[in-house]
């Protein structure tokens, strides 16, 4: 199982990266195209930060941090024999999210984002999105149908 997390994870970073350099092709000699007026458009940004560009110009923080997740989340993939499908797509989407923004940090010192949703501020990538998905999924996983909240009660409890 650990290595189709992976190649699914590199596939995930891949197809992130491919869309990336169709974006910097295509897109930012136009900067932006409504694709649907007033809901969705595509919008060329070149964000030095997080969500909003806070933390701008903070590259090797996100580096550093990104890698940390990234080698914790193989690291529990290799070494753990998971069976949950919940948390094997959330440390797909985690890991391949993180690893392609973490290449466009490493080799342009900044990540390209494009995907514009006008109720929702920030332009963001396929990558924030796997990466947003494979949180959410990963703390359904964790309250609903993990043991991690109850082993810390039970030896609470035992205590």
């Amino acid at each position: 199982m650990p290595f189709i997390v992976l190649i699914s994870a590199i596939t995930v970073a891949g197809i992130d990266q491919l869309l990336k350099f169709l974006v910097a092709e295509y897109l930012k000699p136009v900067s932006s195209v409504n694709v649907i007026p007033g809901l969705f458009s595509l919008t060329y940004v070149e964000n030095k930060g997080a969500a909003f560009g806070i933390m701008s110009n903070m590259r090797w923080v996100f580096i550093v941090f990104t890698l940390i997740i990234v080698a914790i989340l193989i690291y529990i993939v290799i070494k753990n024999e998971i069976k949950s499908k919940l948390f094997i797509v959330s440390a797909i989407l985690l890991i391949g999210g993180g690893i392609g923004n973490l290449i466009d940090r490493i080799f342009n010192g900044y990540v390209i984002d494009y995907l514009s949703l006008s109720f929702f501020p920030p332009v963001c990538n396929f990558a924030d999105y796997c990466i947003t998905f494979g949180s959410v999924i990963l703390v359904i996983y964790l309250i609903f149908f993990s043991n991690f909240f109850k082993d810390n009660k039970k030896v609470k409890a035992d205590e």
